[in-house]
C-alpha cells in the first residue's frame, strides 16, 4: 500500500510537475478520451500485477516470471502496431527482420531462463517435498492472465500518446511521456489499493501501517516505510528511463522499446542472481540452462540494437 501510493500516485505527479511545462494547460487541452482510456487500461495493468503476485504462490517466481514477462514482451510489443495496422509498414523498413528476430529470441531466452528457474527450484527443494500450495493449473492460469494484462501497460502508453503530443507542443521535449504516467499509474494504483484493503480487512492488519505487532522484533514502521519508498522509487525509475529510450528510438522502431525493456528485466535479474550466488548448489545441467538463457537474451539485445541501427542509417 505504501509503495503503491508513492510510485503509482505521488511520483508520477511530482515528476510531471517538474518536467512538463504548463502541466495544467496540457491536461486541459488533451483529449479526454485518451486520458480516460489510459486510466482504465492502467486498472487492467494493476490486475495483471496482482495475478502475478498470486501466481508466485502456486508455481514459484521463476516459472511465473518466464510466462508472464514473455507473454507481456510479445503482446506489448506487437499489440500497438497491430491495432494501428502498421505491421506491414514495419516489415518493409530496413533492419525489420533483425528487430523481429530479436523479439523472438528475447521470448525464447525468457522461456529458457524460466526453465532454468524451475530446475533450480527442483534442485533446492530436493528432499523437502513439493510446496503445500503448489498448483500448476491455477498458477499457469494466473500467469497467463498476468502476462496479458501486464502487456496492457505498453498499450496504455501508446493510447496516451496524444496527451504526450500536447505536452510536446508546450515545450516538454524528450520528457513528454512523463505525463502519460499520471493516468496509467493512477489506474494501477486504484487496483493495488483495492486489493491491499481487501487483504488488510481479511487479515485485520491495516493498523500495521502505523504500529507493528509486539512480536515483530527490532523492525520499525519507519524503516519499513523507507524501504517501501525506495522500492517505489526504483520501480518508477524504470519507466522514467523507459520513456527517454522510447523517445530516442524515434517513430521507426519505438514499438520495440517494450521488448527491450522486458528482455533487460529478465537479463539483469538473472545476472544479479548469479552474482549473489542464488544458483549455488544447483546441478550442472541447471547452470548450463541458465547460462544458455542469458546468452540468448544477450544475443536478442544485440539483434534488436543492430536492427534499429540499420533502420536509423537508411
Amino acid at each position: 500500500m505504501a509503495q503503491a501510493f508513492w510510485c503509482w500516485l505521488i511520483l508520477p505527479i511530482l515528476v510531471a510537475l517538474i518536467t512538463i511545462p504548463h502541466l495544467r494547460m496540457v491536461i486541459m487541452h488533451s483529449p479526454f478520451a485518451s486520458m480516460l482510456l489510459a486510466f482504465v487500461m492502467g486498472i487492467g495493468y494493476g490486475i495483471g500485477g496482482t495475478c502475478f503476485n498470486i501466481s508466485i504462490r502456486y508455481i514459484g517466481f521463476s516459472l511465473t516470471y518466464s510466462i508472464a514477462v514473455g507473454l507481456s514482451s510479445i503482446l506489448g510489443t506487437l499489440g500497438p502496431p497491430l491495432v494501428r495496422g502498421q505491421i506491414g509498414m514495419i516489415l518493409a523498413r530496413p533492419g525489420s527482420q533483425w528487430v523481429l528476430a530479436g523479439i523472438a529470441a528475447g521470448a525464447l531466452g525468457i522461456a529458457i531462463c524460466g526453465t532454468a528457474g524451475r530446475m533450480k527450484e527442483h534442485n533446492l527443494e530436493a528432499g523437502l517435498g513439493r510446496p503445500a500450495e503448489f498448483s500448476l493449473g491455477m498458477g499457469l492460469t494466473l500467469s497467463l492472465v498476468a502476462g496479458i494484462f501486464s502487456a496492457v501497460y505498453g498499450l496504455a502508453l501508446d493510447v496516451a500518446a496524444p496527451v504526450a503530443d500536447v505536452a510536446e507542443q508546450y515545450g516538454a521535449g524528450v520528457w513528454k511521456g512523463n505525463i502519460s504516467y499520471i493516468f496509467v499509474n493512477s489506474g494501477a494504483f486504484l487496483t493495488a489499493i483495492a486489493y491491499s484493503l481487501y487483504l488488510a480487512r481479511r487479515n485485520s492488519s491495516i493498523t500495521q501501517l502505523a504500529v507493528l505487532p509486539a512480536d515483530a522484533g527490532s523492525l520499525r514502521v519507519a524503516k519499513n516505510h523507507f524501504f517501501a519508498l525506495m522500492t517505489g522509487t526504483l520501480w518508477y525509475g524504470q519507466f522514467f528511463f523507459y520513456n527517454l529510450g522510447h523517445v530516442h528510438l524515434g517513430q521507426q522502431y519505438a514499438f520495440c522499446s517494450w521488448a527491450i525493456h522486458m528482455i533487460m528485466l529478465v537479463l539483469a535479474s538473472n545476472l544479479l542472481g548469479l552474482a549473489f550466488k542464488e544458483w549455488k548448489g544447483c546441478a550442472g545441467s541447471t547452470h548450463l540452462t541458465i547460462a544458455t538463457g542469458i546468452a540468448v537474451l544477450a544475443v536478442a539485445i544485440v539483434m534488436l540494437t543492430w536492427g534499429n541501427y540499420l533502420g536509423g542509417v537508411s
